[in-house]
């Protein structure tokens, strides 16, 4: 599962940014979707490197959502999102964060996430970066807000139908 060209581009992706010394990990639904044995066909990276940091370290990259930290990154396996580690602003449309501030902490950007079961980070080596016990959620078949339920909801209502619809797969 984790052999397809879009985890070997993300790996890829990682292994330069560590080499030019950040962080770098798988996060989201890939993750999720890897422990639920399921194949995972959108494989993003977050990293520490700030987004013109990313830039500089590959040759071909286009600004996809550079205001919000993410970079689509080309190499040879296929395109990569790459997103800076960052914390949200207010959200007052209740969809998107009016603004986003750049960290370098992982545990920060996981911290934003809606749900325990996409706020898990995978490193290169296959192991797991896990916070808020998202694995033991997934084992449990629960889906659990990160945080406050009610204030994530209340930043992006759409995660309430995220949430019906991850209940609804077995």
């Amino acid at each position: 599962m984790q052999n397809n060209n879009e985890w070997q581009a993300a790996f890829f992706v990682i292994e330069q940014l560590e080499q030019a010394g950040f962080e770098a990990v798988i996060v989201g639904g890939a993750v999720r979707d890897a422990l639920l044995n399921r194949p995972a066909h959108d494989v993003d990276v977050a990293t520490n490197a700030l987004p013109e940091e990313v830039k500089s370290v590959f040759p071909r990259t286009v600004d996809i959502g550079i205001q919000h930290g993410t970079v689509l990154v080309i190499v040879p396996a296929g395109p990569v999102e790459v997103t800076s580690y960052r914390t949200d602003g207010e959200y007052t449309d209740h969809r998107r964060p009016e603004k986003v501030q750049f960290v370098r902490s992982l545990q920060e950007d996981l911290q934003r996430r809606d749900f325990t079961m996409n706020a898990i980070a995978m490193r290169r080596d296959g192991s797991f970066v896990d916070y808020y016990g998202g694995r033991q959620d997934i084992d449990k078949h629960i889906i659990r807000a990160v945080g406050d339920a009610p204030n994530r909801f209340a930043e992006d209502a759409l995660r309430m139908l995220r949430a019906i619809r991850f209940s609804a797969q077995p």
